[in-house]
């Protein structure tokens, strides 16, 4: 044990490293995927290699059984009188098309200074987070200066039952300070706490027109296409700009996204155009944006000429913070059902709801947490929002109201989460890790400037 200070931790994260990518390369060759349809052997194991990591970092730890999905893992360890709730997810998303990565998914690579792996950024990067800060505090103190608590996912990605749990057993999310690591700095080298998140609704609309296919050569013309019908209605999601208007939006305040970035991210070429119009950071914070997720229809291979009589499509639509998810979900079926041509009958199936937010950011801990981003970065950070949804966040912020809730990650734009390829910057997990390090000792009473 020595004298905790900001270099005593940075040496220490610095020394950790090298186990800390071994063990995150272990989790990433697990294939945690927690939708239907895939093995849930490899989420158990993910599991437990979790629960098993935590635990050899000095934490008291266990599988949470949660009805209805798989176990979040559970670890506490530490004294003080300030309590913290750390936050990530073991499940990951789907591989997708293997051919459209450059190494495969579950074989963890590391290619100029990142590590590539279907969950090495989302969200196993998250658990590496907090993991590395437990154990540097453990390494420099000897113990860790707050009641922190671990709270690990098992199906983030596929909208599983832990926030009903987190709702009806409160007492598991009782803290003064939540860190959400499901997030990333705006960019490399940015230290970034993401300040607000986009809700989110979906629904299922399908158009059935016939009994069966019919002979387009002898029907069609007068025989309805399903097909047809369903296009129709999803095109008018959207407007001749490309703006969802289902639900209202309203501006941005805070750091503004940069068009040339984005297209970079996304790998556009330079003169394509994007959809919508006004500020883009409004386009992906604080506007609604839909997005057509799925579609069942027949496939071009094989395709006959027949008049469809069947199709359908799953929709999901983005909400701006704040946004009542019900009268959201209410406005996007009424949508969907109203936009049915031809008086062709459609049925719209509501499904998921998770709630956007607005996070303030004027407590101590935030304070805290700011001089630690600085110290670990070498530079202020800033405020960001993101599109993306976090289906736990509502839950914990209604049962511990009075929270801090910072969200901050590894995942930087360049992580390409969900998509091939996925992979997270080790130097950027490593100032991260520091930085929650430095957090915890300052919340603990350790540092000062």
């Amino acid at each position: 044990m020595s004298t905790c200070t900001v270099e005593s931790l940075r040496e220490a994260v610095r020394e950790l490293m090298p186990q800390l990518q071994a063990d995150l390369e272990h989790l990433v060759r697990i294939p945690s995927c927690a939708f239907a349809g895939f093995p849930r052997e490899p989420v158990h194991e993910a599991a437990e290699e979790t629960r098993r990591l935590f635990a050899e970092a000095g934490m008291q730890t266990e599988l949470l059984p949660i009805d209805g999905g798989e176990p979040a893992v559970v670890g506490r360890v530490g004294e003080g009188s300030t309590r913290v709730l750390l936050y990530a997810h073991y499940d990951v998303q789907p591989a997708g098309d293997l051919d459209a990565w450059t190494t495969p998914p579950f074989e963890p690579t590391l290619r100029g200074g990142r590590l590539y792996g279907r969950g090495a950024a989302d969200d196993k990067s998250g658990i590496a987070m907090h993991l590395g800060a437990i154990r540097a505090l453990q390494r420099v103190l000897g113990h860790v200066p707050v009641q922190a608590v671990a709270l690990i996912e098992g199906e983030e990605e596929c909208g599983g039952p832990l926030p009903e749990y987190v709702l009806e057993h409160p007492e598991i999310a009782q803290a003064d300070v939540i860190v959400i690591a499901d997030v990333g700095n705006r960019a490399i080298g940015e230290p970034t706490f993401v300040t607000a998140l986009r809700g989110l609704v979906d629904a299922t609309v399908e158009v059935r027109t016939l009994p069966r296919p019919a002979h387009s050569g002898m029907y069609g013309g007068p025989a309805p296409d399903a097909l047809l019908a369903l296009i129709r209605i999803l095109d008018t999601l959207r407007d001749e700009n490309g703006d969802t208007t289902i639900v209202p939006g309203h501006p941005w305040q805070g750091a503004q996204a940069d068009e040339a970035e984005f297209r970079e991210e996304l790998g556009m070429r330079p003169d394509q155009p994007l959809l919508g119009t006004g500020p883009l950071t409004d386009r992906l914070v604080t506007r609604p944006a839909v997005s057509v997720i799925g579609l069942d229809a027949p496939p071009v291979e094989g395709a006959i000429n027949a008049v469809i009589p069947y199709a359908r499509a799953k929709v999901s639509l983005r909400l701006p913070p704040g946004t009542d998810t019900q009268m959201a979900m209410d406005a996007l079926c009424d949508h969907l059902r109203d936009a049915a041509p031809w008086g062709v009958d459609v049925t719209v199936t509501p499904g998921e709801q998770g709630r956007g937010c607005a996070i303030a950011t004027d407590g101590p801990a935030y304070e805290a947490a700011r001089w630690a981003m600085e110290q670990a970065f070498g530079k202020p950070s800033a405020e960001a929002g993101e599109g993306g949804s976090i289906p736990l966040l509502a839950a914990l912020a209604d049962v511990a109201p009075g929270a801090e809730i910072m969200l901050m990650g590894a995942e930087d734009p360049g992580a390409l989460i969900h998509a091939p390829d996925e992979s997270v910057d080790l130097e950027e997990l490593e100032r991260m890790v520091l930085a929650e390090a430095l957090m915890l000792a300052r919340l603990g009473g350790l540092l000062s400037e």
